[in-house]
């Protein structure tokens, strides 16, 4: 064993609880389903009842999904099986769309034979005078099972499990809680907005949930990323409800990699195992000691480096003198004014070619105001330097328009054309359904094909302003409106065939020496995600052909969340008056402005997040020694 083989031999874990990270969710769900399966099997053969403690969300959405294909292809039975729910919203009908009732019934007990009154959900509805009797009950009819078996968790972005909010106590047990206003603002768009999110449920306390014999915590996402950390490496407390798994001895957090970032192991891997000191492991040490110690690169010494777990890197390639050189001229070499690559000049150390010098570009914006929050200052660039852009809108984003902004559009729409006289029967009639649905439209309720086509007709309209404002030609602009996204819903259908062929026509008919893509993974959402994963199986299918040699995929990051630093290979600087042009463009997007649908927890509009973030890696880029810009945009190359 030789030092360039391993250089770091004390192995260090900051992880109080067992941690498993899954590369695909595909893997994390199948994973968990399948133990649930063998203790319903093992318990089976002994003839006795398997307890099951079940959550609600997305998050063990396709748990239940694949729960259901081993019921009708595997034969999984559910008659031995007794479930309970962790909690359930007060003051709404256990009909209505958002209980988790109907959630528990469309997404799992609907399709599998568990019997109905194996089924426990806490009653959101009874009386205030019955209230502690029925959460006492419901703790009683845990007990008289012998406790819960297998307990399925998810976590909010402020650490709570179940309902427990930040400061719920260790021994808490089922009860009334008021709810976080976090996570009443998650919760925001499926009640129709904030005004409409209960503000009580009931839940299952900490001390109920942590007698379960085995638990499992499930998390995936960026946006996750942070709380897990505080639970997983943090201390035990009340302020965040998770961490009080630690204490449990048989309880695991399953994640997925882009939830797993903030971890030690992910974050400063040197710290806690043994690692190879390539050169993007050396790019990611340095960086993380300069920022650890609010140093610029160049200013660190072999000291920081021996102080601070990382003098393996001083054995193996010499003083901190040399390292922080060739890192700094790393970064230095991502700076460009010109993402299209810079004409006539050697690009050896530019992020992109010289040739073509004039290029023919494809955005592919998930959303249709995504092109210009992300990277619209490098749009702007590409437009100016004479590159052929095209922009691909992948979806038509009507979910995130507000309703009194359609009934707007609507009703201006049917004065203009009885002013003016203008008549079309079919076009009457969408906005005449439309119009009628909105009048009795209840809080949260999915919308009908004619509202959601008013509203994707409004986001269009903004689009196509953008792209003139930017100086981008109409016949540039391709809507693709891919399948996947139009249930109406913020749950979507999986992305499939038609979808990957829609991208993958539009890639084939432009045949671009640039492509850029939304790798933002912290969209609330998820369609980011989707639609990355649709770009990825487009080019798959397409890197044969000939012009796909010649072409470049960079992704960008939405307004939720950066690139590391370390990560980043292009970054286009823009001056104040490149950065008051873009939020110009995003304000073309007036649906999105003032009280927009999918806001989440952050109160800035979309062009003052964008602003600061770009602000933020400008800043990042000076404090590491670098020159002073008013702001950035990033981005990394993805290598197919």
């Amino acid at each position: 064993m030789t030092l360039e083989t391993f250089s770091h031999f004390n192995l260090v874990s900051f992880e109080k609880i067992d941690t498993s990270i899954y590369q695909s969710l595909d893997e994390l769900f199948k994973a968990v389903a399948s133990e649930i399966a063998t203790l319903i099997l093992t318990k089976q053969k002994k003839g006795e009842t398997a307890v099951l403690g079940l959550a609600t969300g997305a998050t063990p959405k396709k748990v239940y999904t694949e729960l259901i294909r081993m019921h009708k292809e595997e034969g999984l039975s559910f008659e031995n099986v007794v479930c309970f729910n962790l909690d359930e919203y007060c003051g709404i009908p256990s009909t209505a769309i958002q209980s988790y009732k109907t959630f528990m019934n469309e997404n799992l007990f609907n399709h599998i034979n568990i019997k109905e009154e194996n089924c426990n959900i806490p009653n959101g509805n009874i009386s205030t005078e019955l209230l502690k009797q029925h959460c006492d009950e419901y703790e009683k009819k845990i007990d008289s099972y012998g406790g819960i078996d297998f307990q399925l968790l998810g976590i909010g972005r402020n650490g709570h499990i179940g309902f427990n909010e930040p400061g719920s106590h260790v021994s808490s047990v089922t009860r009334l809680i008021t709810l976080d206003h976090l996570t009443r603002f998650d919760a925001a768009y499926e009640f129709g907005g904030m005004a409409n999110v209960p503000r009580k449920a009931i839940t299952m306390g900490i001390g109920t949930i942590l007698k379960a014999k085995r638990i499992v915590l499930m998390a995936w996402g960026e946006r996750k990323a942070s709380i897990i950390q505080q639970a997983v490496e943090g201390i035990v407390t009340e302020y965040i409800p998770a961490s009080y798994l630690q204490g449990h001895k048989n309880a695991s957090f399953v994640l997925d990699e882009s939830c797993s970032t903030e971890l030690a192991r992910r974050k400063t891997p040197w710290l806690t195992d043994m690692v190879k000191w390539d050169n993007a492991m050396i790019r990611k040490g340095v960086i993380y000691l300069a920022q650890l110690l609010n140093k610029s690169i160049l200013k660190l010494t072999n000291n920081d480096y021996n102080q601070n777990g990382l003098s393996d890197l001083l054995a193996l390639h010499g003083q901190a003198y040399d390292i922080n050189i060739e890192v700094f001229n790393q970064l230095q070499h991502t700076i460009t004014g010109w993402p299209g690559g810079k004409p006539n000049s050697d690009d050896a150390n530019r992020p992109e070619r010289a040739n073509p010098a004039k290029k023919r570009v494809l955005i592919f914006s998930p959303h249709p105001d995504d092109d210009i929050i992300s990277m619209g200052g490098t749009f702007q660039r590409l437009v100016d330097q004479g590159h052929e852009v095209h922009v691909a809108y992948q979806t038509s984003g009507n979910i995130a328009v507000a309703d009194d902004e359609a009934l707007r559009f609507i009703e201006f729409v049917k004065d203009y054309n009885k002013q003016f006289g203008v008549k079309s029967a079919e076009t009457e009639k969408m906005y005449d359904e439309a119009l009628a649905f909105l009048k009795v439209k209840k809080n949260g309720e999915k919308d009908i094909e004619a509202l959601r086509k008013v509203k994707g007709i409004i986001r269009v309209g903004e689009a196509k302003n953008t792209c003139r404002f930017v100086g981008v030609s109409l016949s540039n602009a391709h809507f693709l409106d891919l399948p996947f996204y139009e249930t109406g819903l913020v749950e979507k259908m999986p992305i499939g065939e038609a979808d990957f062929e829609i991208i993958a026509n539009v890639i084939d008919k432009i045949k671009p020496h640039q492509i850029y893509a939304a790798g933002d993974l912290a969209d609330p959402h998820g369609t980011h995600k989707v639609c990355l994963d649709g770009v990825f199986e487009a080019v798959k299918r397409l890197k044969h052909n000939e012009y796909m040699k010649d072409c470049w995929l960079w992704l960008y990051k939405g307004a939720w969340a950066e690139w590391d630093i370390d990560l980043i290979e292009m970054v286009v600087p823009m001056s104040p008056d490149q950065v008051l042009k873009k939020r110009n463009g995003i304000f073309k997007h007036q649906s999105q402005k003032d009280g927009v649908v999918f806001q989440g927890a952050d109160s800035r509009e979309f062009w003052k997040r964008a602003e600061d973030r770009n602000r933020g890696t400008a800043e990042l880029y000076n404090k590491l020694g670098l020159a002073e810009y008013e702001a950035m945009e990033a981005f990394v190359r993805w290598k197919f």
